[in-house]
């Protein structure tokens, strides 16, 4: 009975070295990527990264002058010079208006509006494309251009200039993947966790330190494999997307909805080796004699 007990433990704490990530990232995926201001909070940050910011700025700079003819036309008569200039013109007007507070509101925005589209491209049939529309900011360079006085600003048109940020027909099984992983929810981390306490409560009369150590190792595993997983997803990841997709700004996108899973993976490492080290410790000082006495 005593080698059956150890043996179910062994495979309960073993197990719960696989469930770990799978945990974590069910929890990602329900809380962050399901939940739109979760959503919306890990994509804040990418309003003050260069490589969104030059993308944001290429794609309205494109549109504007693709809409208005180039705009050479009309600004010609105010002798801007051309459509180089009010190309450079554009531009720089919306990195400008990138350093405000203003464009953090207008980012949030937009991505609050692009949340639903991208849950939908990676959890069901409804939509392939899910992208960010930068009208707002638009509307913010348009209203920056006439405020300095640019000639004929006032006709450029607002228009939808979106970035792709979820192309679903690229991406294969992680989208049923991501779709059973919202489905499991909660529910797949409250089981691993009762897993744990099993694996630990049912250890023979003696091993409760041995168990408590292996259930370490098996967090500092779950952790290790989480981490794995987010690193090696990445470049197979990117390297999917349509080739018009800015890369540079799509890894930024990547890793900061990645980062909650790579800041759990770290957290797991480290409280899977403290538990084993402090089980550890414990061990030696029983083998060594030196542990106290109990009364």
């Amino acid at each position: 009975m005593r080698r059956l007990r150890a043996a179910v433990a062994a495979v309960l704490i073993a197990l719960v070295a696989v469930l770990t990530p799978l945990s974590v990232l069910a929890v990602w995926a329900e809380w962050e990527i399901g939940d739109t201001d979760g959503y919306v909070t890990a994509m804040a940050p990418l309003a003050k990264d260069p490589a969104v910011r030059s993308a944001v700025a290429d794609r309205i700079t494109d549109e504007v002058m693709g809409q208005a003819g180039g705009a050479g036309e009309a600004v010609r008569p105010g002798g801007v010079g051309g459509a180089e200039g009010v190309r450079g013109l554009v531009r720089e007007a919306v990195l400008s208006f990138a350093g405000t507070d203003s464009y953090q509101t207008a980012w949030n925005t937009v991505n609050r509006a692009a949340h639903t589209a991208v849950e939908q491209a990676l959890t069901s049939d409804e939509g392939d494309v899910a992208s960010i529309d930068l009208a707002p900011v638009s509307e913010q360079v348009k209203r920056q251009l006439s405020l300095d006085g640019v000639p004929f600003a006032d006709q450029i048109p607002v228009v939808g200039a979106r970035i792709t940020i979820v192309e679903s027909g690229r991406l294969g099984a992680v989208r049923e993947i991501f779709d059973a992983l919202q489905v499991a929810g909660v529910w797949l981390p409250a089981g691993t966790l009762l897993l744990a306490a099993l694996g630990v409560l049912l250890a023979p009369r003696g091993r409760g330190a041995h168990a408590l150590a292996g259930l370490g190792l098996a967090l500092a595993a779950g952790g290790l494999l989480l981490l794995l997983a987010v690193l090696l997803g990445r470049a197979p990841t990117l390297g999917d997307l349509p080739p018009d997709v800015d890369h540079r700004a799509a890894g930024a996108a990547f890793d900061a909805l990645a980062g909650t899973l790579r800041r759990s993976a770290w957290w797991l490492i480290a409280l899977g080796l403290v538990l084993a080290a402090t089980a550890g410790r414990r061990l030696h000082r029983d083998y060594s004699g030196t542990a106290p006495e109990r009364a």
